[in-house]
């Protein structure tokens, strides 16, 4: 008899856009019947994925209450919860990073434009990481994990805290490192390059996750998943381009400073994740042309099956129509790159940590849960 499958979610980077996600595990907890289990004994978070993810596995004993208190968490973001937006603190920083980042003077400084001390002080006051030892022991959960990216090794290190014994594993540039997830390890995870401080772990500083990772989804499928849910957040869908929209957005204009940090942005947070996807759903479509009495699984080619949500409206559309929100000295800190303007908005999705624009996301999330609610009941083998 086949064993039952082990579910894995994955939850991937993105900055504010993760508040979408909150809204995808919303509308799963609606179609789970009431007081349900867990539905994933794995969980796998990158960058602000990865405050996702250990909040959900702290309160895996109770995951229709742990979706509650998330969502509640993101619904009453602001900014200074995260960073420093006051003219202080926003000056102070800036000042630094010039100075000694780009000008090398005074005494060594984070290299950050922004200051993110803030956000340890929100996680600590936010998260029961003692949960995950409960719900491992009342095997609730298999394993979480979160995924950092060491500077001076070049690695992607996946941290995780799982139940038995799970071998740490040894790709090309990618590791995984058994140990007790503690607030500073989600801090490495969610430090986007340039934007906040890199955070020391031992005798290495890490930064955000999804710089250099290849293969987001192969975590999961090293702690036991046979297959995984992925939650993006790359808010672009593919809709065709008609003559008119193509000339609009080939103006002939050179692209602004926020424009290019978008496109670097999305390639460190979506890219990889789609690429991934891409090539499992190849290997999946590659074993099943092998012949009936050949063990895929010997091969490396056991198909794995995947489930993806994803937003189906652009969130830098979103996030240009909250750009208001945006506390004042921030405001005219992104104003000279160009992220306050519509064309610049994605580097604004990224970081609009306001209730509003986040709240949008979250029923935004919900509502594309519900709208595959055939698709997810069926790969959560729920009745109806």
């Amino acid at each position: 008899m086949a064993a039952p499958p082990v579910t894995g979610l994955i939850l991937s980077g993105g900055g504010a856009r993760a508040a979408y996600q909150v809204g995808v595990l919303a509308g799963i907890a609606e179609l789970l019947p009431v007081g349900a289990a867990n539905p994933f004994p794995v969980i796998v978070g990158t960058s602000a994925g990865a405050i996702n993810a250990v909040t959900l596995a702290s309160g895996a004993t109770h995951f229709g209450d742990s979706v509650q208190r998330l969502t509640r968490f993101w619904q009453h973001f602001r900014s200074h919860l995260v960073l420093r937006s006051d003219w202080p603190g926003v000056i102070r920083q800036a000042s630094r990073f010039i100075g000694h980042g780009l000008l090398g003077l005074g005494r060594q400084s984070p290299v950050a434009l922004l200051d993110s001390s803030p956000l340890r002080t929100l996680l600590r006051a936010h998260l029961d990481l003692d949960g995950i030892g409960r719900a491992l022991d009342s095997e609730q959960l298999r394993a979480v994990a979160i995924t950092a990216f060491g500077y001076q090794s070049g690695q992607a290190v996946t941290f995780y805290q799982g139940r038995g014994a799970i071998e740490p594993w040894l790709r090309h540039r990618r590791i995984g490192v058994p140990t007790a997830l503690s607030v500073e390890h989600l801090l490495a995870s969610s430090a986007i390059p340039l934007l906040f401080a890199p955070v020391r772990l031992g005798d290495e500083y890490y930064g955000d996750g999804a710089v250099r990772q290849s293969a987001p989804i192969s975590p999961a499928l090293h702690l036991g998943a046979s297959r995984v849910l992925v939650v993006g957040v790359s808010g672009n869908p593919q809709r065709p381009v008609s003559p008119v929209q193509r000339a609009r957005v080939f103006s002939g204009r050179q692209p602004s400073l926020a424009q290019i940090g978008a496109h670097l942005l999305n390639s460190t947070f979506i890219d990889s994740l789609e690429d991934d996807i891409e090539l499992l759903q190849r290997l999946n479509h590659l074993s099943h042309l092998i012949p009936s009495h050949v063990e895929g699984r010997r091969l490396g080619l056991a198909p794995i099956e995947v489930l993806v949500v994803a937003p189906s409206q652009p969130l830098d559309e979103i996030a240009a129509r909250h750009r208001r929100e945006l506390p004042a000295a921030l405001r005219l800190f992104l104003r000279g790159p160009g992220a306050t303007k519509t064309s610049g908005a994605g580097v604004l999705s990224y970081l609009l940590f306001e209730a509003s624009y986040c709240s949008e996301l979250i029923e935004l999330g919900r509502s594309d849960a519900l709208a595959k609610r055939r698709e997810l009941s069926q790969f959560l083998g729920l009745p109806g």
